[in-house]
Formats: structure tokens, C-alpha cells, sequence
């Protein structure tokens, strides 16, 4: 049972070293422009993830905890969304943490990490189908899914 009863939106407020470059790097990440836009913070509304991004400005003067928000992350439809996200993330110049590969141990995913401007880590990943999880290596060691990119 949801303790929340029939949500609409997900709402996720983000604060960031630099308003511009991030704002630049979500609206090429969630592929639509900022619905509302001060000096103080860019909102986002993305109606296919029902999600309210908010990216406001650390004007606090506190230095940005990056660690505590392990990452945020979004689901793709399979592996190919996942090799066509990298090469999407590579020629804007994102910076990519971990390349595209299979991983086994813990959720076996097909992923790939990047890094918003700020720091925060952004998972994209696609779950493994029946037949993909049949082909488990023995030594669960992940399988890189672009060649050139093991590290």
C-alpha cells in the first residue's frame, strides 16, 4: 500500500555550483527546455517521468555534499538505449563516469554512469530480459558494451 495515494508527480529539487552550465546539462539530459528560469533556480517539467526537477542555485554559502545523494537514475527500455545514451552523452561532452556495460552482481543491469556538472552521479539503465540473464558469465565480471571503453 502507497502512503501517498495516487501521486502525479515527482518533484526533486537539486542545488547546484553553477546555475547555467547545469541547467545547460539537464536540458540536453531530459531533452526539453526549462519551463520557468530566474538567476535563483530553473524548473523543469518532464511529462513522460512525471517529473518536477527543480535546480536552484547554492547561494548558502555551505559547501555542496555530493555524497549523500548516491545518484539519481533513469530507466531505459533496453541495451541499445543504453550504448545510443552514451554516444549521446559523449558528443555533448558530459562527463562520463563509467562507460556501458553489463553488470551481474547486486541488480543485473545494463548501465551507464555520468556526472552532472555539480557532481552528482546519474545512472542510466536498462534491466536485463529473461534470455540476456541466461548468459551470466561464471565470474559475474561486467561486460563492456562499447568496445575501446574497458577501464
Amino acid at each position: 500500500m502507497s502512503m501517498i495515494p495516487s501521486p502525479t508527480e515527482f518533484h526533486l529539487s537539486l542545488r547546484v555550483s553553477d546555475l547555467e552550465e547545469s541547467t545547460a546539462f539537464y536540458t540536453q539530459f531530459l531533452g526539453v527546455d526549462p519551463k520557468d528560469q530566474t538567476r535563483r533556480f530553473s524548473t523543469f517539467i518532464v511529462p513522460h517521468l512525471h517529473l518536477n526537477l527543480v535546480l536552484l542555485v547554492n547561494d548558502s554559502g555551505k559547501p555542496l555534499d555530493t555524497y549523500s545523494l548516491y545518484h539519481i537514475g533513469l530507466g531505459v527500455t533496453d541495451k541499445c538505449a543504453v550504448i545510443e545514451s552514451y554516444f549521446k552523452a559523449k558528443a555533448i561532452g558530459a562527463r562520463i563516469i563509467k562507460p556501458p556495460r553489463t553488470t551481474w552482481r547486486g541488480t543485473p543491469l545494463h548501465e551507464l554512469w555520468l556526472q552532472d556538472p555539480t557532481g552528482y552521479g546519474i545512472e542510466v539503465y536498462a534491466r536485463l530480459t529473461p534470455e540476456e540473464l541466461a548468459t551470466m558469465p561464471d565470474n559475474q565480471e561486467p561486460l563492456y558494451l562499447v568496445p575501446g571503453t574497458e577501464t
